[in-house]
């Protein structure tokens, strides 16, 4: 169940687009459809101020088209700021395919995807997300250049999902020095819940560092598989929000961090590589705050993916990717700091910076 969505059983007695709760002014949205093909996918331009949107697609098997609708414009918005406040010359987009990955997906889908996207001539670039993989990209490569995230045969930078799990190690690690005084994280206790791609990667890098990892996720067989790996432990209860532990990782879906889990919540920082974690991102924010639980924002510290894709478009390589990545730390600290001295919540002040930077371009046209 897709969980980075606000309720919608309403949403029919509003305007189909420009009255959702989650539109934010966005340049664009596509819908695509295509009989033949099964194809049924959402395009969302939010904002190209600083340049093309460049955003993944997710496929998923949502559960009314209006979720897909919602779900594409969160995440269409939320890369606008994560391109802003990490320094790229990129907007923000997003796609959905709606369907299941598992059963639906064909090349033949793939490509005809790929033709809408290339009938946007460049305002959008696409990438792999949720329910992709890299041959996927490679696929929708073979109808359009507007696609990153292609595999490394293909001359591309692939698999962005280690890149993006270790900007969110660094981003953990940052939120860990300002809350612990130190970012060693050995013996601290970790939930990592959600343990897809970006997830194991993420349990990897804190298993290597001695970190106590619990791991969540509604597939058991991957559970099992990923505890084997790296030698860490499964959750078996059923409130994961009111376990002990000293780092919360949301890595799956979204909105876990809501009215209901905020008051049981007994993390004091909360680092992951969820998109849109915050269901209500100033209510919860501030809540979270009067709690005094640290929140990393997960627009700046899941950076890594779109600045390992980013590289395929300005032909810089695996160096300068993990240089940037590593800055993720720095910016992080940054803001944490930026925070406390503001006395605002570290999500404004990150999107404050975001929000700037993109005013300063607008204003140069």
């Amino acid at each position: 169940m897709v969980t980075d969505v606000v309720n919608t059983k309403d949403l029919n007695k509003i305007a189909p687009v420009f009255g959702q709760l989650s539109f934010d002014n966005h340049e664009q949205v596509v819908f695509c459809n295509d009989k033949d093909t099964g194809l049924k996918a959402i395009i969302g331009i939010h904002n190209t101020v600083l340049g093309p949107a460049l955003g993944g697609t997710r496929m998923w098997q949502y559960n009314s088209e209006w979720d897909a609708l919602n779900d594409v414009l969160r995440l269409s918005r939320g890369m606008t700021f994560k391109s802003a406040i990490t320094g790229l010359n990129l907007g923000g987009g997003k796609a959905v395919i709606i369907g299941d990955a598992k059963t639906q997906k064909t090349p033949e889908l793939m490509k005809r995807f790929g033709e809408f996207v290339h009938s946007l001539s460049g305002r959008y670039i696409t990438a792999e997300d949720v329910g992709m993989a890299t041959a996927d990209m490679d696929l929708v490569r073979t109808v359009t250049p507007y696609v990153t995230g292609i595999s490394e045969e293909m001359g591309g930078a692939g698999n962005p999902s280690p890149i993006t799990a270790y900007g969110v190690f660094m981003g953990m690690k940052a939120a860990a020095k300002h809350a612990y005084g130190t970012d060693v994280l050995e013996d601290k206790v970790v939930y990592v819940e959600g343990i897809g791609n970006v997830g194991e990667a993420l349990v990897e890098n804190l298993s290597n560092e001695g970190a106590k990892v619990y791991i969540a996720d509604i597939n058991q067989e991957r559970l099992e598989e990923v505890r084997d790996k790296y030698n860490v432990d499964i959750y078996g209860g059923r409130n994961i929000y009111a376990e002990e532990m000293d780092i919360y990782a949301p890595c799956a879906l979204g909105a876990t961090i809501n009215d209901n889990t905020i008051h049981q919540l007994k993390a004091k920082v909360v680092a992951g590589a969820a998109n849109n974690q915050l269901a209500e991102e100033l209510k919860h924010g501030k809540m979270l705050r009067e709690r005094g639980i640290l929140y990393a924002p997960d627009f700046l510290i899941n950076a890594g993916g779109i600045i390992n894709v980013y590289a395929e478009l300005e032909n810089y390589g695996k160096q300068e990717i993990m240089r940037k990545t590593e800055n993720i730390y720095n910016t992080t600290l940054e803001i944490l700091k930026t925070a406390e001295v503001k006395d605002i919540t570290t999500h404004q002040a990150a999107f404050e910076i975001a929000q700037s930077r993109i005013d300063a371009r607008k204003n140069e046209k």
